[in-house]
């Protein structure tokens, strides 16, 4: 089957097409730093082609979670080390989500620093903080003059995430809802200048943070993750023809650069949109259609056999199943994933899923 045949990223060498998700798990404590359990995660799951890890912080202004680590201080770079070490020592592969909230966090959270995105509109809802819920804030509206600030901190932070955490590349979360979706969407970008207005105009900021990282650390260990009109968080995409425009243009940018990879998050990933999408940018296109739905083997091994990707996505799977290629290359029996433990601080739900055991007195 094509879903475990070898695959290059860039610079990357996969063993096989199953990609894991990144994965919120806000475990790394109060100063962001991974530890022992962190560790012992990653490492289980290094059998899978390519580990994304969990969105990591440039800033600490772009903390999203109580809980989240970081890749701002030189502990929590050590902390990833341990990890990157660990996968390493498996065969695996793994990269840093690069992720800034941006207007998806509170001062409550992110230590008190300023809460900014693309335009001084708040998302409606609450957001959990160190000290309990709070109202999501009116963010500071970045100025043109405070946009190379933010894209020198994911250049750093990609540096150092390569250079000394030891990751194999990035990946740029430009999804969900938090700061460079939040400069594609028109509903949380309403800007007057050349970062706002018209799709190119919207999609502008991320391509130059992109080809800036890129510049940095070498377009094959970059990647970038996109979700259009995934309308979460507030990022509402909600008129086709312009998120259409809005994601055509951003790839026809991004495109010449030649990255390791796009990873898109879509519900029809057979669609017209994200098979356009896919033809622009030419190279290696990793699909991930399982947020509101899992992703189940058969439609894994479809998405590779129907060539609609070059890479499969998986989330909830892999928190289950740490072996989960060995599981869906045999066809084995799968752990069910409890939600109850996806978010927590200590190692139920985390660590402590079962390996498949094929022994007789397992059976």
């Amino acid at each position: 089957m094509k879903l475990f045949s070898p695959l290059t990223l860039g610079s990357l060498e996969l063993s096989n097409r199953l990609v894991m998700a990144p994965l919120t798990r806000v475990r790394s404590g109060r100063d962001g730093i991974p530890g022992d359990i962190v560790v012992e995660h990653y490492r289980q799951r290094a059998s899978l082609g390519m580990i994304v890890s969990e969105g990591t912080y440039p800033s600490h202004a772009g903390q999203g979670f109580p809980g989240q680590p970081g890749l701002v201080e030189d502990e929590q770079l050590a902390g990833w080390k341990r990890v990157t070490d660990a996968v390493h020592a498996e065969g695996g592969r793994i990269v840093a989500q690069v992720m800034h909230a941006g207007r998806v966090t509170h001062p409550g959270t992110n230590g008190g620093y300023e809460v900014v995105a693309p335009s001084a509109i708040a998302i409606e809802g609450t957001t959990r903080t160190y000290t309990g819920k709070e109202p999501y804030p009116v963010p500071h509206a970045l100025t043109a003059e405070e946009l190379p600030g933010i894209i020198e901190e994911f250049v750093t932070a990609s540096r150092r995430a390569i250079d000394v955490a030891g990751f194999d590349g990035v990946e740029l979360h430009g999804a969900n809802g938090y700061l460079l979706h939040e400069f594609l969407s028109p509903a949380s970008n309403q800007r007057d200048d050349s970062y706002g207005g018209s799709p190119e105009n919207r999609a502008r900021f991320v391509a130059e943070l992109v080809a800036a990282v890129a510049a940095e650390v070498g377009a094959d260990k970059v990647g970038l993750r996109i979700s259009p009109a995934h309308n979460i968080q507030d990022a509402l995409e909600t008129d086709a023809e312009e998120v259409h425009e809005t994601y055509g243009a951003l790839v026809d940018a991004i495109a010449p650069l030649g990255l390791a990879f796009l990873s898109v998050l879509h519900a029809e990933p057979t669609g017209a949109l994200i098979q356009d999408l896919r033809s622009r940018f030419g190279g290696p296109f990793l699909i991930n259609s399982g947020f509101g739905v899992i992703t189940n083997r058969e439609e894994a091994i479809a998405v590779l056999e129907d060539g609609v990707g070059d890479a499969v996505v998986v989330g909830r799977p892999a928190i289950a199943n740490p072996d989960l290629a060995r599981r869906w290359n045999e066809n084995l029996p799968e752990n069910e994933p409890d939600a109850s433990t996806f978010y927590g601080d200590g190692p139920e739900g985390y660590i402590d899923y079962p390996f498949y055991d094929s022994s007789p007195s397992s059976n």
